[in-house]
């Protein structure tokens, strides 16, 4: 491990085929090509118990293990000044998953500051490893498991542009 929380192999991109990864990238101070082996290694883990409404399949009892998507995008370096919360509360994630799935979430939905909302990038989904399929987005406060993106592929990270640059 680096002192930037990530793995060396990953920091320049090189990633076995075999191996599902993500790309964590954008507004960043240091982008990273993770694998699903990467985030067990790299962070400690937490458990989320969830069970969310699926409107064509009914109710969805799962566990997810994996650590919590705020450490992980921390420790890239979000272009941000931590010490005010007014530009830390401007930042987005936009998260993207291998079928075309897409969700966006607030920085300050995740920050300790604000919602502290325990979303993790789970590793492990009922005790089975995602290492073949690829880590999962466990937004464990959500009734509906819309926010929920399997396989996922990239991270973006950015600001929303200040209220003065919005015409």
């Amino acid at each position: 491990m680096t002192r930037s929380g990530f793995p060396v192999a990953r920091q320049n991109g090189a990633v076995s085929s075999q191996l599902r990864s993500l790309a964590l990238y954008g507004d960043v101070a240091r982008p990273a090509t993770l694998t699903v082996a990467d985030l067990r290694e790299g962070w400690a883990p937490h458990r989320a118990d969830v069970v969310f409404d699926c409107a064509t399949s009914g109710p969805q009892r799962h566990r997810f293990e994996g650590p919590p998507l705020r450490d992980v995008v921390a420790a890239a370096g979000p272009a941000f000044d931590v010490r005010r919360r007014k530009d830390r509360s401007r930042f987005l994630l936009a998260v993207s998953g291998r079928d075309g799935h897409h969700t966006v979430l607030a920085w300050a939905e995740i920050d300790a500051d604000f919602g502290d909302r325990p979303i993790l990038l789970a590793t492990r989904m009922d005790g089975r490893e995602l290492d073949a399929e690829g880590s999962q987005l466990a937004v464990p406060p959500d009734r509906c498991g819309a926010r929920y993106v399997s396989a996922i592929t990239r991270i973006w990270v950015g600001g929303s542009p200040p209220a003065a640059e919005v015409p």
